[in-house]
């Protein structure tokens, strides 16, 4: 039993469709949870003006039954209001000759998949390529997300993020607490977990904002409440840190991943690395730091799973890069397409998704089940022999 996505859709085609395979049946699904997490992906100081033209709601197609999912695929879609503007040169059946040239792409950006992609699928109007290649995709992973997000909740476990970083500003090695991670503001510019370090964020921002430049930063996504015994040591494939870390790395820019201390850890001697390990009989096995960040082996120790994301800057240059016209083999600035400064804020949603997803995952192949009734049946007695071990 996995819990899995599809997505398919342009940036600026008609809308974006998302299928959701796995979800057990009698799981009741908040509506305006999902709308809130596609509007959060939406915020965030540094975006570009596409942010003022959408505003992203889920369409549910199929799956769920007055709010309660039915055990089948669950058919979600996100509407692009902006196909309006980009019809004549987007329309599935038909192009506006003039406007689909209007819109080509000769010259790819350095950084993007422009290049490769249109050499890989032989495509000579790049717009082909950077139109799925877009970030605008991750509204589909955000919409999954927080579908996946509803099944966890029915185990308590949550999931939270916030930013540490924005270009120089911040603190890329900071380690918040799950306390700090509950109280980022999601309605302040830039979500920072230190709010100290917000106003120089912004300065940063707008200083690449003048010089046509885009920024990256540091994102501690965190999953409290997550039982101990997800994932398996007993094939590379199934170790459960490897899998979050491919959920997160494949996100738009996302270029580096840490589970828990990770990079850090490897400027510092193994005992002040590893978790001691306790027991009493009020707590019992328990840990006093979490350093590992929740797993050991690829297994889920019982400790909240915490995970540090590190996005580069957006590809799309306001000023452009130096590159070539593919059609004249002539140097030529990169082409610039309405892009955002920074969207590191929306990136810290995004990561929420992608974990909430391989979480998810991950608790389905444990713990199985046709209803949520039968997975929690499941569930229970797992924990009840964890209990007496």
């Amino acid at each position: 039993m996995t819990f899995t996505f599809i997505s398919a859709g342009e940036s600026h085609g008609p809308q974006l469709t998302t299928i959701v395979t796995g979800m057990p049946a009698g799981v009741t699904l908040d509506r305006s949870r999902i709308n809130r997490d596609l509007q959060r992906r939406q915020h965030g100081y540094g975006r570009g003006g596409r942010m003022k033209i959408e505003s992203d709601e889920a369409e549910i197609a199929g799956g769920v039954r007055g709010s309660e999912t039915l055990g089948g695929p669950i058919a979600i879609v996100v509407r692009n209001r902006d196909y309006e503007n980009w019809q004549g040169a987007m329309d599935p059946w038909q192009l506006d000759e003039a406007e689909a040239h209007k819109r080509r792409v000769h010259a790819p950006r350095p950084g993007h998949v422009d290049l490769p992609g249109g050499m890989k699928y032989g495509r000579r109007d790049l717009r082909d390529i950077l139109e799925r290649a877009s970030a605008r995709e991750t509204a589909s992973r955000v919409a999954a997300g927080a579908i996946a997000k509803e099944l966890l909740r029915a185990f308590d476990i949550e999931i939270r993020s916030g930013v540490v970083s924005v270009g120089a500003a911040g603190d890329p090695e900071y380690s918040p607490s799950w306390e700090e991670l509950t109280k980022v503001d999601d309605e302040s510019p830039l979500r920072a977990v230190q709010r100290e370090h917000e106003a120089a964020m912004i300065a940063e921002v707008d200083r690449a904002k003048e010089a046509g430049e885009t920024l990256g930063g540091t994102i501690v996504v965190a999953a409290k409440n997550v039982p101990l015994g997800l994932g398996s040591f007993v094939q590379w494939t199934e170790k459960l840190d490897g899998r979050i870390a491919r959920a997160i790395m494949s996100i738009h820019a996302v270029k580096g991943v840490a589970i828990g201390d990770g990079i850090a850890a490897a400027r510092k001697p193994g005992s002040e690395v590893h978790d001691a390990i306790y027991r009493d009989e009020q707590r019992g096995y328990h840990r006093t730091t979490n350093r590992a960040g929740g797993l050991e082996g690829g297994v889920t120790n019982g400790q909240p799973v915490v995970v540090r994301a590190f996005m580069k800057p957006i590809s799309t240059l306001r000023r452009g890069l130096p590159s070539i016209d593919i059609e004249t083999k002539e140097p030529h600035r990169s082409q610039w397409e309405r892009s955002d400064v920074t969207a590191v804020p929306a990136c810290g949603v995004v990561c929420e998704a992608m974990l909430a997803i391989a979480l998810a995952d991950a608790m389905r192949e444990k713990f199985g089940g046709d209803s949520l009734r039968e997975m929690r049946r499941n569930y229970e007695g797992y924990l009840q022999q964890i209990a007496e071990w």
